[in-house]
């Protein structure tokens, strides 16, 4: 993988929320590298292994951290593209950089220290999601976490920030001021739309929204996008409801690109 994470191109981080299986996740990662070759985007392949932060504690996570590194190896010997997935612990860290490309840090441990020391000496471009709770010039001592410890390479997701209960808003000046700041942005467009805990024992959201800030996000300037898709949203195992659905995504992905394109 290139030092730079967005080696000079548009970037897309998607992919399924959580692993299912090898025959879901190829049907996901081979449509959306296909468009993005298209585009001439490049494509980061987005799946993880445990979701450790769910809603009700009967919530599936997923294949776990030993089945979930061999599937994605997998997918990235098979498609040819770089994958991502999330680390919850700094001994994650170290069996994961060894099989994906990009580590990602998770919104609500995006300032737990030794998760991002560890991260930043891995040698792997790493990929914060910046927390619901932070104001975007606070992202600054994030990533002085990560380049002491030896990492340059590294972007920053905005995710949308609490706003009340079961809601999430995103200012779009944000993007703007942390790109101001000298970090390389990305903008998670499903995540955005969550409405968090808003289903009682799981999150909700309106993936129909999904695109509208995504329009917004590249017109106002950012180094790429977040997406969480699935061929089937209503049976995805997570996130679900702000999810775009994987026939929509090529027209989308088209439109934005116009956006881009005309800045």
């Amino acid at each position: 993988m290139s030092k730079n994470c967005n080696a000079g191109k548009f970037t897309l981080i998607a992919g399924p929320c959580v692993l299912e299986d090898e025959r879901t996740a190829l049907r996901i990662g081979r449509a959306v590298h296909k468009i993005c070759a298209e585009l001439g985007w490049r494509y980061i392949f987005k799946a993880s292994y445990d979701k450790a932060n769910r809603t009700s504690i009967k919530s599936g996570r997923g294949p776990g951290l030993d089945r979930g590194l061999a599937l994605l190896a997998e997918i990235r010997a098979k498609l040819g593209v770089p994958v991502l997935t999330d680390v919850h612990s700094p001994e994650e860290v170290c069996r994961a950089a060894r099989c994906v490309d990009m580590l990602q840090i998770p919104a609500f441990l995006c300032r737990q220290t030794d998760l991002l020391v560890a991260a930043g000496e891995s040698g792997v471009p790493v990929n914060v999601k910046k927390g619901q709770f932070l104001a975007p010039e606070d992202v600054d001592t994030i990533a002085e976490k990560l380049t002491v410890s030896g990492c340059q390479d590294y972007c920053i997701t905005e995710r949308g920030t609490s706003f009340g209960y079961h809601n999430l808003v995103v200012d779009m000046r944000g993007l703007a001021t942390m790109r101001a700041r000298g970090h390389r942005v990305i903008f998670d467009a499903t995540h955005s739309v969550q409405r968090p805990g808003s289903l009682g024992g799981a999150t909700g959201g309106d993936g129909k929204l999904a695109p509208v800030l995504a329009r917004a996000a590249v017109a106002a300037g950012v180094d790429g996008l977040f997406i969480e898709t699935h061929p089937d949203p209503a049976k995805s195992p997570s996130d679900g409801p702000n999810m775009i659905p994987l026939a929509q995504l090529p027209g989308i992905l088209r439109q934005l690109d116009r956006i881009h394109e005309a800045l």
